[in-house]
């Protein structure tokens, strides 16, 4: 098989053949047909001291399983998320992250709907929302955050704000049901919100806290870290949640179930629209890593073997 790897801190991402992996117990051996690109793998290939395998969202077809699979069999249509080498034409999926594909719905759909919309729904139900209130979305224009506009949409957000760190996004922002489209670098982020659902972190936690009313939350779901000072809480009782999709599908699998079929039901309205910015091969994902570094995305990043 042929899979993605790379040996020290940066890369270079190079493409290697390996010899295809046996199934294990409770694993699924899934022919890979669409894998998606995400913040957080870029950044392990940009940031960890040791180098190991890109894992991922996976979509595509299983050839075997392991001993103990109960739910899957050779020929079922899957995505999930592997944690091991999943920038490959075969991955190994474990039986409790894999989710059904439904027969109408392609492997692409199920890379750039699945695991981001997993993420973006999460964070909008951590953020508690009432019928009404006013959100804000930052990295409006990514893989999650384009989710997440609309998804604040059909929860009934009277006002959406997608914030984006390039102006030249703001059509498409406004393109998924966005009111407003702000950058990072504005002067003030005009009438405060209810709630912030924030990807990014780092710096730009402190005008994010800024543009919650008074009582307002701040979901912060981003792997960009970030510090907030406790004065900046305490003057408005305001509060900052933290998100994070793992714990979710390791501790409340049910949960992660019902909003797996959520995703699917507002995909087949038409209500949840997934888009796709590139379609890269596996030889290209350095290139597909650099759309995400540059923050030049319109929508989900994705390789196809």
């Amino acid at each position: 098989m042929l899979r993605v790897r790379y040996e020290s801190r940066g890369g270079p991402l190079f493409t290697e053949e390996a010899p295809l992996p046996a199934p294990g117990p409770g694993e699924l051996l899934v022919r890979a047909e669409a894998i998606g690109v995400t913040l957080p793998v870029v950044r392990k290939v940009g940031e960890a001291d040791e180098p190991g395998p890109l894992g991922g969202e996976i979509a595509g077809e299983v050839t075997a399983v392991g001993e103990g699979v109960t739910r899957f069999g050779t020929g079922d249509r899957v995505t999930g998320l592997c944690l091991g080498h999943g920038y490959a034409d075969f991955a190994l999926l474990h039986e409790a992250m894999a989710s059904p594909i439904p027969a109408d719905a392609g492997a692409v759909d199920a890379v750039a709907l699945v695991r981001s919309g997993l993420v973006a729904l999460g964070a909008l139900e951590a953020a508690r929302p009432e019928p009404g209130e006013a959100a804000l979305v930052t990295a409006a224009a990514s893989g999650v955050g384009h989710l997440a506009v609309q998804l604040a949409r059909t929860r009934g957000a009277g006002r959406v704000v997608g914030a984006v760190s390039d102006p030249a996004k703001a059509d498409f922002v406004r393109g998924l049901g966005a009111d407003h489209v702000i950058a990072y670098g504005d002067n003030g982020w005009g009438t405060p919100v209810d709630y912030v659902l924030d990807a990014v972190g780092g710096e730009l936690l402190t005008p994010a806290l800024h543009a919650l009313v008074p009582e307002g939350r701040l979901v912060a779901y981003s792997s960009g870290g970030g510090t907030i000072q406790a004065y900046d809480l305490l003057v408005d009782a305001k509060s900052v949640i933290g998100f994070q999709m793992a714990r979710i599908a390791r501790g409340k699998p049910e949960l992660y179930e019902q909003w797996r079929e959520e995703l699917w039901r507002l995909f087949a309205a038409g209500e949840l629209r997934p888009v796709v910015h590139g379609e890269f091969a596996l030889e290209d994902a350095a290139k597909a890593h650099g759309e995400i570094e540059g923050r030049s995305n319109l929508g989900k990043v994705v390789l196809i073997p």
